[in-house]
């Protein structure tokens, strides 16, 4: 063994893979086949195959033997990759249990949880009370996940159960929870013959470590781009760095740094260099000491590695940038920041929508020079699915390292709706989400069938909520709907077994899995594909069937469950699942997670989403251990994962040209600047320079549907156009010609409702799944009111027991709601509160009633310069009193009008009805004058009613009549001219408060004031 460790570092900046391939060309000597004796240790798969490319373009198309290229697998990943170094020998390597897979292991934990609730006091377990399945798979993988760092760090969960100490109670109940770990998981781990893979992961790079230290190989044994972060593979580097034919290299080593900054380093947990520091320490090598790796284009340190590492410097030694002979100790003379910043731009965007947009363009804009590579390296998600969704409006599809979870692709989607729409009983919300999905055909053309489910839709599942499951949606169809009635029927049959089964009170896991499947299958046919071909298709497709295939297998033991509990149970599960494409994406364009980018070059590197929380992101609290417990069991800090992601953005941000980019709001809230930028800005502020902009792309970004172009394609600004409010005039002889009285108040208000709703024939859908509104509740009260008034008319005295039949006619009316809860805790306290009002009002009221009519319906004909007009109304009371004078009273659940509105001439409704009276045009109310006009508001609330009185002589009625029919008559004749256009909202202080056709009109595009509504 040397007595020195052999490590070198590959400077940031530098293509690490290219770095490494041609320093081991150079080490072959040209001898082909001392090149495959050597073996390569490397963190991931896909760092390997970047090393593979690597030697293809070195080796400019001639065949090589490769050196074997083994994945050690890092902490730092969802799923820890790792292929077996060497298991043979007496020590124990091919007995070595096999790891558990990630679906078996999380249905093993959650069967252990599940137990762990069945067996809890009710008192201990919380208001929640025990965990359902789905809560427990979700339990399962924070459990599978804490395992993991415990068996990465060597720290056994044995260790677990000697944690006593002064904790909170809710923390005593945690390790009381946790003993399913140092309890039950070791016995379910021993009779199963498996291992977690982390502890598998540890225990065969340890036996390799051993096995190297005894017998060192003869061949040369090169461990590659890893920082060491876990205990294993860091004791595996040390041993491969004294290996005779060994050597270590290292990723972005900072050997031009201070030295006496290190130690500042090595105890900070959240600087870039903390990981390597804390490596080189155990290997007692000074970093400054640290040779580059030897390549023939070697190069030391690049400008940008050097000004990043000045920027992140220790929080406790950053006074230096204040001291004047600073710049030149840190070599970043003039000439050395021009080279620093050349190559890196900064493009801080509105939104998220933006940042996606800017990068997309930078990547598109790539391509447009041959040969060029360029990648998004970020770790949010969100953002890496945006971008790859602007990139599709080019055809061009995007590999994303981190894949696509199943439950978000098409086949994983359809698996969780169906799932969602039978354990809610074929509720119209989760049943059309499903059936309009588009793989859902049920054995016909797609096309024909989601025709067929928007009918069935408009027939039965807008508005209130038919009777449970597709029974109920039967039930629901008029009988003379045959081919509905034929179609939702075929869903019925299709559908019913998994229906019960998802009923069931308790069933087995298979037969949900099972019953599942065969449905899923069953809807996905088409006329021309069975199901199976549609569903399990492509790279999701193939995914699905495989986790659906493992569901299965792990389920052969798992608890029955109620039947309502599997779409939480199979939406936890199918969410860990990723989907990754085999081929199909753009060969020069790439989405990289942070780690995957530590590795790989390309021309162009776009660092998206850099806010402080996305990246780095939040250092969070351990759910199951506080701080204190993790420095009693030895575990690090949460923030060393900042300083992973720290030395990441160093390595990315070093290479050639660079682009930050962040969104400085998300979802309308302000974000904050990753901490590098804000270093790199403070720093650069006082060397008296900033980063550069890019502005270019959020301009393109903001022009690409515009599509305005100056000179060469420049683009240039545009002032917005605001649209027009629409003025529609269509011919007098196309006009309504009849209208009801409650639509005088909005022919007024907004002429285009009138419009949409007689000429366009427009009507608003119900909503889907409707609670009853205000509209139905006004509609059962004043029906309520009607039925008991024509039972006991005026002038009669009310009967002895009026209020009982009063609430007897209310239940009537609201017989088909009073089964909802709201209606029954809301409306109907209310109700009641309503009738003791109305009958205490009533009884005064009825010694100068000779009569009395309710909903009663009246037509007035008028002339117009185009012809008669038809005006038709309801009043909901019409009084005779003993003077032969009539008082109209209008009832409302809602706002009444106040006086002036009627007055002025708004709200004519009453006037209106008194005019039909003086008119004659109730038929069942004789022809003459009204002496009061008045509104009921019935609340139930306090006071439950209120009478509004509008006018109370004879006098004051005959002006208002007068005015009416005035401003009636004058409303007509206007509409009768063609030129008179029907105008959204004409006077803004007449506007409507809500309307079906706002957004028809566009009203939020063009009115002052309005706001995304149009309100």
């Amino acid at each position: 063994m040397p007595d020195r460790p052999n490590i070198h570092s590959i400077p940031a900046g530098i293509p690490f893979v290219d770095a490494l391939a041609e320093g081991l060309l150079a080490q072959a000597g040209g001898d082909p086949l001392r090149l495959a004796r050597m073996t390569v240790l490397l963190p991931t798969r896909r760092a390997g195959r970047a090393l593979r490319e690597a030697f293809l373009r070195l080796g400019d198309g001639r065949p090589l033997l490769l050196p074997r290229m083994t994945p050690l697998g890092d902490v730092d990943a969802d799923e820890l990759l790792l292929a077996p170094i060497d298991e043979t020998g007496p020590d124990g390597g091919l007995e070595s249990p096999q790891a558990l897979t990630g679906l078996s292991r999380q249905m093993l934990l959650a069967r252990l949880v599940l137990a762990w609730g069945a067996a809890q006091p009710d008192s201990e377990l919380g208001p929640a009370g025990a965990p359902s399945p789905g809560q427990a798979a979700a339990l399962a993988g924070e459990l599978g996940r804490l395992l993991d760092q415990l068996q990465t760090e060597g720290v056994d969960p044995a260790r677990l159960t000697g944690l006593g100490g002064d904790f909170a109670r809710h923390w005593e109940r945690t390790l009381s929870f946790l003993g399913i770990l140092t309890e039950a998981w070791p016995a379910v781990l021993a009779e199963r013959a498996v291992a977690d893979p982390a502890a598998r992961r540890d225990r065969l790079l340890r036996l390799q470590a051993e096995r190297w230290r005894r017998a060192p190989p003869a061949d040369p044994v090169i461990a590659a781009g890893s920082t060491g972060s876990i205990p294993a593979t860091a004791e595996l580097l040390a041993v491969v760095a004294r290996l005779p034919n060994g050597a270590v290299v290292l990723p972005g080593l900072d050997t031009g740094g201070d030295p006496l900054l290190w130690p500042a380093i090595a105890a900070d947990p959240t600087h870039p260099q903390h990981g390597m520091a804390l490596l080189l320490d155990g290997m007692d090598v000074a970093p400054h000491t640290v040779p580059d790796w030897p390549w023939p284009a070697g190069a030391r340190t690049s400008p940008r590695a050097r000004l990043l590492a000045e920027a992140l410097r220790p929080a406790a030694a950053t006074e230096v940038w204040t001291r004047d002979d600073w710049r030149q100790a840190a070599r970043l003379e003039p000439a050395a920041m021009y080279a620093a910043m050349a190559g890196i731009a900064r493009i801080d965007c509105a939104g998220a929508h933006e940042e996606a947009g800017a990068i997309a363009l930078l990547l598109r804009e790539t391509l447009e020079a041959p040969g060029r590579t360029a990648a998004l390296v970020t770790p949010d998600r969100n953002l890496a699915r945006r971008v790859a969704a602007e990139l599709a409006r080019w055809g061009i599809a995007v590999d994303d390292s981190a894949g696509t979870p199943l439950d978000t692709t098409p086949p994983g989607t359809f698996l969780r709706l169906l799932a969602d729409a039978f354990a809610a009983e074929a509720a119209p919300v989760p049943l059309l989400a499903v059936l309009k999905h588009p793989l859902a055909a049920g054995g016909i053309a797609p096309a024909r069938f989601r025709g067929r489910v928007r009918r069935l839709e408009q027939a039965v599942l807008r508005g209130a909520r038919p009777a449970p499951g597709i029974a109920g949606i039967l039930a629901a169809l008029p009988a003379k709907r045959s081919g509905l009635r034929r179609f939702a029927g075929a869903l019925d049959r299709s559908t019913r077994d998994f229906a019960q089964a998802v009923s069931a009170p308790s069933i087995t896991l298979k037969d949900l899995v099972s019953a599942h499947a065969g449905v899923a299958e069953a809807l996905a046919a088409s006329d021309r594909e069975p199901g199976a071909g549609r569903l399990w298709r492509g790279e999701a497709g193939e995914a699905a069937a495989r986790f659906i295939a493992e569901l299965l297998a792990a389920a052969e033991d798992f608890p029955p469950i109620a039947g309502a509990a599997y779409p939480g149970l199979f939406a936890a599960l199918a969410g860990a699942v990723a989907v990754r494409p085999a081929y199909g994406s753009h060969p020069r364009l790439h989405i990289w997670g942070p780690l995957e980018a530590r590795l790989q070059q390309a021309d162009r590197l776009v660092l998206g989403g850099l806010n402080e929380g996305t990246w780095p992101g939040v250092a969070r609290s351990d759910p199951w251990l506080s701080r204190p417990m993790r420095t009693a069991l030895g575990l690090p800090p949460p923030e060393r994962r900042i300083g992973l992601a720290g030395h990441d953005f160093v390595q990315a941000a070093s290479a050639g040209e660079v682009f930050l980019t962040r969104a400085v709001k998300m979802e309308g809230t302000p974000t904050v600047a990753s901490r590098w930028l804000l270093r790199l800005d403070t720093m650069l502020e006082a060397l008296g320079r900033r980063v550069p902009t890019a502005g270019h792309a959020g301009v393109w970004q903001q022009r690409l549907d515009d599509r305005a172009a100056g000179q060469d394609g420049v683009p240039v600004a545009r002032p917005a156009r605001p649209i027009a409010p629409p003025r529609p005039a269509p011919p007098v002889a196309l006009r309504p010609r009849s209208l009801r009285v409650t639509e005088i108040e909005t022919w007024l208000a907004d002429p285009y409702a009138i419009y949409a709703r007689h000429l366009l024939r427009l009507r608003a859908l119900d909503p889907l799944d409707m609670d009853p509104g205000a509209a139905e509740r006004g509609t059962m009260i004043h029906k309520a009111l009607d039925e008991f008034i024509r039972e006991f008319p005026p002038p009669g005295a009310l009967p002895a027991d009026a209020l009982a039949r009063l609430l007897h006619h209310g239940e009537r009316a609201l017989a088909d709601l009073l089964q909802r809860p709201i209606v029954r805790a809301f409306w109907w306290p209310r109700f009641e509160r309503i009738a003791e009002w109305f009958l205490a009002e009533e009884a005064g009221r009825r010694g100068g009633i000779v009569g009395s009519w309710t909903e009663c319906n009246g037509t007035w004909m008028l002339a117009g310069p185009a012809g008669p007009f038809r005006l038709s109304g309801r009043a909901d009371r019409i009084d005779r009193l003993a003077s032969g004078e009539a008082t109209i009273i209008d009832y409302k659940t809602g706002g009444v009008p106040n006086g002036r509105a009627v007055t002025s001439g708004r709200a004519p409704q009453l006037p209106l009805e008194a005019a039909m009276v003086a008119a004659g045009a109730f038929p069942l109310v004789a022809q003459g004058p009204v002496a009061a006009l008045a509104y009921w508001r019935l609340s139930g609330a306090a006071p439950a009613g209120e009478v509004t009185e509008i006018a109370r002589t004879r006098d004051q009625v005959e002006a208002l009549v007068a005015d009416a029919h005035d401003g009636l008559v004058e409303l007509i004749a206007r509409f009768d001219d063609p030129a008179t256009p029907y105008l959204a909202r004409p006077r803004p202080d007449w506007a409507p408060r809500f309307s079906d056709y706002t957004h028809l009109a566009r009203v939020g595009e063009w009115a002052e004031g309005a706001g995304e509504d149009g309100e």
